[in-house]
């Protein structure tokens, strides 16, 4: 059988893309300037030792301390690590949750230092519930900002709807032969943090029971979908795409032969998996939908409704020109 290994370049960001970037790390650059004027404002108020965490049974009496250079470095960081996180991963349908994000954050910050102010004892300090329910209010607010602002991004961010190119690759196979082609690829590091985190689960059980029983949950949670997704096989034959766990059959993904527009292979490294996937594992981006669990070359599936599926797999190039002439052959491409 021929065998063709095409590619084509990986998506670069466009200038929606830039816009919407701007638009999710706008809200975090609001909050950090907030934050440091606050502490520059208040700085003969503000004590050396700030309460930082409150007891929720206590009236929220405090029972955590900061010192009060940690507390602006820790602010500092916390709102540039999750604005950094929401710029690159934001997708157009949740600028919304930047906004939010950013509204909690930077008003839990600006809450704890006046709540700090002048305090002689720091284990005195009392923060109500009230307290959290203002830096939820803000970040409601701030939500409806972001949702509004999502209307000055385009909306086509996705593939083209066009056809396929007519030298998209092809397998040659006779008039009577039945082909079909598999291959299962996983990712190492979700190996390592499925089975971390799955034993997690006997040591929580030997805890305290509600911290024990939380961090029992926590494991199953990640754990189980995460050792599924960590290695899986993807088919090509008569019934179009399947990519299911390699040690059982379900859940499954499926791109039936009769929504395959065409198929091709993209080249995705690092910047491209996060532009256009916003990150590894299962995705579902505006678009776009794919198993990305490696850098690499990925098999893409072009729908009749113009999205896209991605698998990263070795040999995509062979799956692309099978999945094409199977796809021919039933009156597709």
């Amino acid at each position: 059988m021929n065998r063709a290994r095409p590619t084509t370049p990986a998506t670069s960001a466009t200038p929606a893309t830039g816009l919407l970037r701007a638009l999710a790390a706008f809200p975090f650059l609001l909050a950090l300037v907030g934050h440091l004027t606050l502490l520059a404002v208040w700085d003969d108020r503000i004590p050396d030792t700030l309460a930082t965490h409150f007891s929720g049974v206590d009236g929220g009496r405090a029972d955590g301390f900061t010192g009060r250079t940690a507390f602006a470095v820790i602010g500092v960081a916390l709102l540039i690590g999750l604005g950094t996180g929401w710029t690159v991963l934001v997708r157009r349908t949740a600028l919304w949750g930047a906004w939010a994000t950013a509204g909690f954050a930077g008003a839990l910050l600006g809450l704890l230092v006046r709540e700090n102010l002048d305090a002689v004892d720091p284990a005195q300090v009392v923060a109500p519930l009230t307290t959290l329910a203002l830096g939820a209010a803000v970040a409601a607010l701030c939500a409806l900002a972001g949702w509004a602002l999502t209307r000055l991004v385009p909306a086509g961010d996705g593939p083209d709807a066009s056809e396929g190119e007519p030298d998209a690759p092809r397998l040659t196979l006779g008039a009577s032969e039945v082909a079909g082609w598999t291959r299962a690829t996983g990712s190492r590091p979700l190996t390592v943090l499925s089975v971390l985190a799955l034993a997690a689960v006997p040591a929580g059980l030997v805890l305290a029971p509600w911290p024990g029983a939380l961090l029992a949950l926590l494991g199953l949670v990640v754990g189980v979908p995460g050792l599924a997704l960590a290695r899986v096989r993807v088919t090509v034959d008569r019934r179009g795409v399947t990519v299911r766990p390699s040690l059982v059959s379900r859940p499954r993904v499926r791109v039936p032969l009769d929504e395959v527009a065409g198929a091709s292979v993209r080249e995705l490294d690092t910047a491209a998996v996060l532009a256009d996937f916003g990150g590894w594992g299962y995705r579902v981006r505006a678009g776009r939908t794919g198993v990305v669990l490696h850098s690499g070359e990925a098999l893409v599936v072009r729908r009749d409704s113009g999205r896209e599926f991605a698998v990263t797999v070795p040999d995509a190039g062979t799956a692309a020109a099978l999945l094409n002439t199977l796809a021919e052959r039933h009156g597709k491409v």
